[in-house]
């Protein structure tokens, strides 16, 4: 599902966009590609700093879209490349993951822990 190219993406600097929602409107917030540690399993490991919306939608609807991309990455059609990525998602505040993106990310107050269940090449 994680495939070399979106691994490219992320060693790439580009904006990463993180939609939720509850029982409201969609919530997005932002983060960087450089910010995004991929797991050995293939899950997304996104510092937390604010993101006290995407906390109260994910209470409760654990679904989560988020694109990113580079311009600086073979695409289908050229240079510049992007993903769409479907999955759950949940809020972590303690154990070994947490700890490592507390150490790389002072100012995370959670990790957001994002399970893709659909990625797509977009671009």
């Amino acid at each position: 599902m994680i495939n070399e190219t979106f691994r490219e993406v992320l060693r790439n600097e580009g904006v990463v966009s993180v939609v939720t929602w509850g029982r409201g409107e969609a919530n997005v917030v932002n983060t960087w590609n450089s910010y995004i540690v991929l797991t050995d399993d293939g899950r997304l490991l996104v510092p937390a700093a604010g993101m006290t919306s995407t906390e109260a939608d994910l209470a409760v609807n654990n679904k989560v879209k988020l694109t990113l991309g580079s311009k600086n990455v073979q695409g289908l059609f050229g240079m510049g490349t992007g993903f769409r990525v479907e999955g759950t998602a949940k809020l972590v505040s303690e154990g070994a993951e947490f700890e490592m993106m507390q150490a790389k990310y002072p100012f995370q107050r959670m990790t957001l822990e994002i399970t893709p269940e659909h990625v797509k090449q977009t671009v």
